[in-house]
């Protein structure tokens, strides 16, 4: 049990031995105007009396809205086998791989999730997983950086502003360049981005689909990016990327995403799963965790870690990032989800998914008020131009618990009008019609002309 001071002498006691005078000292380098001038206001309250509290807090969530949003992050049907495996003590309270010869199921499922990704884009080489679509973007960057030896990136704005946000935090520790290519009908303008590409390029970053539900030009992409000597890193929808041409087809180096609609639930947000896959030339520069397939003394089949390149194995210097693990049990479920689904069940939920989002887009264009942003084709996620703004939309049909989308001024100015809309296979017809006929009363009641 580790030791609590509980009195003035044992503070004190405590203070001289780190060589400080005071609390106040202590705490001296966190700026004036972020510390806290006043007590904390919390009221008295017994164990009994906080969890009721909370309870009623709780309460106030909505937990049943139907959701038509995505972003990144989607609502799809997660089969009943799916938790019943992944609860099992072994995956459930499963650690560290770091002994082989304990920790052989731990293993052969991070190989059996590697190997899924690698089918799933294309690529040759998987690694364990990463925290999420975002840091699994920004290690990419860092990846192509080392291997090209070059200090500009570039990143289209089509890319999700969340992950931009990230990949900007990662880099502004390093001498990098990062350059944003603007859009255009909401997709990568190529001609803008020939001019940024130069020989200083390490990678150019595109999303396929893009933030708004859009297909990119990756090939016409592709071959620029590789005509200056930089790598192409896609970061792709596991999902939509059953009925889309792989990333290894377009001759893509690193390809990263998010697992989350992988059997993985929506939660509140997290926890979310990345993963990271590239040509085998880039094996050496992978982050995180590999694991591989071997054989015993006895000729008998086993799996260990390999190639660890982190900084717990090797000198600090030399690591390929500071992320030293990996999200295994949402890498579990997501290997359960693809699974269970296989090649022809995947593609199922992705087709029924685009069908659902088409009905949905054309039955809402159809409306007075509403139409399409940007020109272009979308899998399951379109955006629309809204009467009033999105942000307005939104609030009023939450009253009516239907989460109608995401609003693109979230990151975008000049958007206010803009509202994303994403379907999967759960999405019922009696939901979209709900969809539908609450966004038509917004339009035609006098809820317009009070706004």
């Amino acid at each position: 049990m580790p030791y609590i001071p509980n009195t003035d002498n044992d503070r004190q006691e405590m203070l001289k031995r780190i060589g400080v005078k005071s609390i106040e000292e202590l705490f001296s380098v966190i700026p004036d105007e972020l510390r806290l001038k006043r007590p904390l206001d919390i009221p008295s309250m017994s164990e009994m009396e906080i969890l009721s509290h909370f309870d009623e807090l709780s309460k106030e969530n909505r937990t049943t809205l139907t959701c038509f949003a995505g972003g990144g992050v989607y609502d799809h049907f997660i089969p009943a086998a799916l938790p019943a495996v992944l609860s099992r003590p072994e995956f459930m309270t499963a650690y560290t791989p770091y002994q082989p010869e304990v920790a052989q199921g731990t293993l052969q499922i991070i190989y059996e999730f590697q190997s899924h990704i690698c089918r799933l884009t294309g690529m040759e080489v998987a690694n364990a997983s990463m925290y999420d679509g975002a840091s699994a973007v920004a290690e990419a960057a860092i990846l192509a950086i080392r291997v090209t030896k070059r200090n500009k990136v570039v990143v289209s704005e089509s890319v999700s502003p969340l992950y931009r946000e990230v990949l900007k935090t990662y880099l502004s520790g390093r001498d990098i360049e990062l350059v944003t290519v603007a859009l255009k009908d909401g997709q990568s303008d190529l001609s803008r981005l020939e001019d940024t590409l130069d020989e200083n390029s390490a990678c150019f970053i595109l999303a396929q689909p893009n933030f708004f539900g859009l297909l990119e030009d990756v090939s016409s992409a592709s071959d620029l990016i590789k005509k200056v000597g930089g790598k192409l890193v896609m970061s792709v929808d596991p999902i939509a990327q059953a009925v889309l041409k792989t990333p290894g087809e377009y001759d893509a180096d690193i390809v990263v995403g998010e697992g989350q609609p992988l059997g993985i639930p929506l939660s509140f947000g997290g926890p979310l799963l990345g993963f990271f896959a590239t040509k085998k030339e880039l094996v050496r520069y992978v982050p995180g965790r590999i694991a591989g397939r071997t054989k015993d003394v006895d000729g008998k089949s086993g799996f260990v870690l390999t190639l660890q390149t982190r900084e717990q194995h090797i000198r600090r210097e030399k690591a390929t990032s500071n992320i030293c693990t990996n999200q295994a049990l949402c890498a579990t479920a997501a290997t359960i989800y693809m699974t269970l689904l296989g090649k022809t069940g995947l593609k199922k939920v992705a087709l029924l998914s685009m069908e659902k989002a088409q009905n949905a887009f054309e039955r809402i264009t159809s409306l007075e008020g509403y139409e399409p942003y940007f020109k272009g084709s979308f899998v399951r996620e379109f955006a629309l131009r809204t009467p009033v703004p999105a942000k307005k939309v939104i609030e009023t049909l939450v009253a009516q618990n239907i989460l109608p989308g995401i609003a693109a001024a979230n990151w975008y100015s000049g958007l206010e009008d803009c509202l994303i809309v994403a379907a999967t296979e759960k999405r019922t017809e009696t939901e979209i019609d709900k969809l539908v006929e609450g966004l038509k009363e917004l339009s035609v009641s006098g809820v317009l002309s009070s706004m």
